[in-house]
C-alpha cells in the first residue's frame, strides 16, 4: 500500500483517502494558480497509526522519497545549512473540522538550517523567530517533555504523528459529536514547502471570501495580517486588518488575489473561500473551498448568480433549502438608544443570543445545564471546544473574522462577536469589565452577531423584513410550482422543490 501522494493537478482519489484540503490544492493546480510544492499522507496512514500506535511500515521510506522530490522541486535542502528547505504540516480530513486539529510550521529549521536561513536572507531575527515558532508549536502539539529534536527528518515524523494524534484529541471528538461526524474517518496530513508571511515588510497572511459571507454582497471579504504567519490570524491574539487594506499596502498581491478569486468562483459557480500567504510580494494559495453561505447571504448569492447568468433559476431554487429560509430574516438588537451596549466588535456569525456570562469553558459547561450561557473570553483556542459547544453565544476581546472563535461559531451557527475592544478580564474572580460595568459570572447579556454589539440584559429584538432577493426567489418558486396562492415562504419553496424533483433538477 502507498501512503503518500504528490500534490498535483492529477490527483483523482476521493476525499475519504486524500482529505478535502488536498483535493482543493489539486484544483488550484488545475486552475494554474500558485501553490507551494508538497505531498499528502493519506487518511489510511492515519487510521493505521491510530490503530497500531506507530507510523505504518513503509511510510518512513516514502517520506524520504517525497522530501527528496520537494528538494528537487524547490532547489533547497531539507534541514540543510545552505538554502534550507522548511515545510509545514497541516491536517486535512475528508470533512471540515476548522481549527480542531494540529498545524506545525517551519519544520526543518534545525540549528544549522536556521543559521543558513539567516545567512541567506541577511536577517537573523527572522530566522530565529521562525525557529522559535517551530519549537513552541511542536512542543504544544506533541506529548511528553522531551525537547524538539535537532534533526529535520525526525521533526517531520513527530509533526505527522502529532497531526494524526490530534484526530482523537478531546476537542476534535467533541466537535465531531456536535456535528454527527463519524470518529473512524481519520485525517490526512498535508506537507508543503513553507511560505514565510513573517519574512519582511512585503510579506503577510490572510483569508478571503470572494463575496461577503454575512450579506452575500459581491465584494471580497476577509482579513490580512502583515508581517506574520497564519497561526497568528487563527489564534486571535494579533490584531488583523480588513482585507481591502491589502489594496493600498500591496497592490500587486491584491490584484492577483482578486483574479484568483474570480477564477475559482468561475470553477465552482459559487462563492469561494481561500487562505493565502505572500512572501516578499509573491502570492501563494494554501487552501480553497466553496463559500458555504447560509441564510440571507445564501439567498442573495443565488439570485445574483442568476443575474450574472452563472446558474439558472432552477439551480438557484435547488441551492436554497427551507433551513436557509429559517435564518433569512436575521434577528438583531432593535436600537442602541433603547439598550445598554457594553462593547462593540466584529459580528462573526449573524443572529442574536441571550445568556449568562461564563468566562471559562468549564464554567460554560456547568452553567449551561441550567440556562443558556454566553462564553466571554480574551480569545479562544481548540482547547475551549467543550465550552464553545455548549454556549448559546460567543464573545472574544481579540481576533477577527478568521480567528478560531469566529470559524467555530460559523461552523456551529452560534451568534458571535470577536475583537470586542474594551473587555478586561480578572481570571481570579471570573469577572469581566465592559462599558465601565463589572460583569460577574451569571450576568445576563445579549450578543448581536450581525452588528457586533454586546448588550446588557435582554433588549428588544427585531427581524429585518423580506428583501428584494428573497421576494424574487419566491416568485420564481411560485412560477415553477404553478401555485400563486397565499402560503408560508417555506411552503412556497418546498412546492417548487417538489415540482423540480421529477425533472431531475433536485
Amino acid at each position: 500500500m502507498r501512503w503518500i501522494r504528490a500534490l498535483s493537478a492529477e490527483l483523482d482519489e476521493g476525499a475519504d483517502t486524500l482529505g478535502g484540503k488536498a483535493l482543493g490544492l489539486a484544483l488550484l493546480h488545475r486552475l494554474g494558480l500558485r501553490v507551494p510544492a508538497g505531498f499528502v499522507v493519506t487518511t489510511e496512514a492515519c487510521r493505521a497509526f491510530l490503530r497500531d500506535g506507530r507510523l505504518p511500515d513503509g511510510l518512513r521510506d516514502e517520506l524520504a522519497t517525497a522530501v527528496a522530490g520537494l528538494e528537487r522541486a524547490t532547489g533547497r535542502s531539507f534541514g540543510g545549512p545552505r538554502q534550507p528547505l522548511a515545510v509545514s504540516v497541516r491536517s486535512g480530513a475528508g470533512v471540515s473540522m476548522p481549527g480542531m486539529m494540529s498545524t506545525i510550521l517551519n519544520l526543518g529549521l534545525t540549528t544549522g538550517a536556521t543559521a543558513g536561513l539567516a545567512a541567506e536572507t541577511g536577517d537573523r531575527a527572522f530566522a530565529e523567530d521562525s525557529r522559535q515558532r517551530l519549537l513552541s508549536s511542536l512542543a504544544a502539539a506533541t506529548t511528553g517533555d522531551a525537547p524538539a529534536p535537532d534533526d529535520a527528518d525526525r521533526q517531520l515524523e513527530l509533526a505527522i504523528e502529532a497531526v494524526f494524534s490530534s484526530w482523537d484529541a478531546p476537542r476534535a471528538r467533541t466537535y465531531r459529536a456536535v456535528h454527527d461526524i463519524p470518529h473512524d474517518l481519520g485525517t490526512a496530513a498535508i506537507v508543503q514547502s513553507m511560505v514565510f508571511g513573517n519574512r519582511d515588510a512585503h510579506s503577510g497572511t490572510g483569508v478571503a471570501f470572494s463575496r461577503d459571507p454575512n450579506t452575500g454582497a459581491h465584494t471580497p471579504y476577509g482579513e490580512v495580517l502583515f508581517g506574520r504567519q497564519g497561526e497568528d490570524v487563527v489564534s486571535g491574539a494579533s490584531t488583523t486588518s480588513p482585507l481591502r487594506t491589502l489594496a493600498d499596502r500591496e497592490p500587486a498581491v491584491w490584484t492577483e488575489l482578486r483574479g484568483a478569486l474570480r477564477r475559482i468562483e468561475g470553477h465552482y459557480r459559487d462563492a469561494c473561500y481561500v487562505e493565502f500567504t505572500y512572501q516578499s510580494g509573491e502570492l501563494w494559495l494554501l487552501q480553497v473551498r466553496p463559500g458555504r453561505f447560509v441564510g440571507g447571504a445564501a439567498v442573495r448569492l443565488a439570485t445574483e448568480l442568476v443575474d450574472e447568468r452563472v446558474i439558472s433559476r432552477h439551480e438557484a431554487l435547488r441551492r436554497i433549502s427551507t433551513e436557509h429560509l429559517r435564518h433569512v430574516r436575521t434577528p438583531r438588537i432593535a436600537s442602541p438608544e433603547e439598550t445598554r451596549v457594553l462593547a462593540r466588535g466584529v459580528g462573526a456569525c449573524p443572529g442574536v443570543a441571550t445568556g449568562r456570562v461564563a468566562t471559562t469553558p468549564e464554567r460554560a459547561v456547568r452553567m449551561s445545564r441550567d440556562a443558556p450561557v454566553v462564553l466571554v473570553r480574551p480569545e479562544t483556542s481548540p482547547h475551549d471546544m467543550h465550552g464553545l459547544a455548549t454556549a448559546a453565544g460567543i464573545v472574544t476581546a481579540r481576533g477577527g473574522p478568521a480567528s478560531h472563535a469566529a470559524i467555530v461559531a460559523r461552523a456551529m451557527g452560534r451568534p458571535a462577536v470577536v475583537g470586542a475592544a474594551g473587555l478586561a478580564f480578572d481570571p481570579g474572580t471570573g469577572t469581566v469589565t465592559a462599558g465601565g460595568l463589572s460583569l460577574d459570572e451569571g450576568t445576563l447579556v445579549t450578543v448581536d452577531g450581525t452588528s457586533g454589539e454586546v448588550a446588557l440584559g435582554r433588549p428588544r429584538i427585531v427581524a429585518d423584513p423580506a428583501g428584494d432577493h428573497l421576494n424574487r426567489l419566491l416568485a420564481w418558486a411560485d412560477d415553477v410550482s404553478g401555485d400563486h396562492s397565499e402560503r408560508s415562504e417555506s411552503q412556497r419553496l418546498a412546492a417548487a422543490h417538489a415540482a423540480l424533483a421529477p425533472r431531475g433538477d433536485i
